[in-house]
């Protein structure tokens, strides 16, 4: 089995990618990095040729609206379209939880585009929501600049990019679902609670204020916004361990393992 990863040099993709070499599947890397661009079809013909499977874990270079929707509109017709030339048998694709309700952003509407393609192209898929990520929330909270932090206090189940890669490649080898799932960490926090250990953890003197009204990519949040459905796939590596493990020295690059 061939499985394309679309986006396969980012943070989820390159664990991704790992986990799948663990597998008897033969397993392609495809962003600009490897010359696969998804926006002007730079090679993108050639790597899904005799592909079973791809796996779009790419992201907008821009997290604003307008940007978004150009990115996940122009590069998912332009990947689907490839996909079903190439004879493409399951397309994989990775949203977040609670983009129904957050149709507010520019970001969400940019995302459920995307799925909307998915689900109207006839390829047979599988699209998985994610809740948000540990390492994205430490990396807001850290590029935040010099004043301090304001964030909202809405509940958040959020979890780890080694879960969120194992649940994908369980999807990547599987019959295509044709319907969309949720995976989520296994606890629940604050926003605003999580913002303030990250900071605590690296020493950063700037204080949290907690604002209900602050904005999450352009939409309020409420206390369901961020949560899961009841039968989300839950990740097994909880924050606290997360940020111990994030905190200890690296080793050099060559020596790294993913996921």
């Amino acid at each position: 089995m061939k499985i394309v990863v679309i986006g396969g040099s980012g943070r989820i993709g390159e664990k991704l990618v790992y986990n799948l070499r663990q597998t008897d599947c033969m397993v392609l890397e495809a962003s600009p990095t490897y010359g696969v661009n998804t926006i002007t079809g730079e090679g993108l013909d050639d790597a899904l040729a005799g592909a079973d499977g791809v796996v779009d874990v790419s992201n907008s270079p821009s997290l604003d609206g307008a940007a978004a929707l150009h990115f996940f509109e122009l590069s998912g017709r332009r990947l689907l379209a490839a996909g079903k030339a190439a004879g493409v048998q399951h397309h994989i694709a990775l949203s977040i939880v609670g983009t129904d309700g957050l149709q507010a952003s520019g970001y969400f509407r940019a995302k459920k585009l995307q799925e909307d393609l998915i689900k109207a192209s006839g390829i047979p898929y599988s699209i998985l929501r994610s809740t948000q990520f540990f390492e994205f929330i430490a990396g807001v909270v850290q590029d935040g600049g010099d004043n301090d932090v304001v964030i909202s206090p809405a509940l958040a189940q959020p979890i780890s990019g080694i879960d969120v890669a194992e649940a994908l490649a369980d999807l990547a080898t599987r019959e295509p679902l044709n319907r969309t799932v949720e995976v989520a960490g296994p606890e629940r926090f604050r926003l605003s609670d999580l913002a303030t250990e990250v900071m605590t953890a690296y020493e950063d003197p700037r204080r949290i204020i907690a604002d209900p009204h602050a904005l999450y990519f352009g939409a309020e949040l409420t206390d369901q916004s961020l949560l899961p459905g009841r039968e989300a796939r839950i990740g097994l590596l909880r924050f606290e361990d997360w940020l111990r493990q994030s905190l200890q020295p690296r080793a050099p690059s060559h020596l790294q393992k993913i996921g």
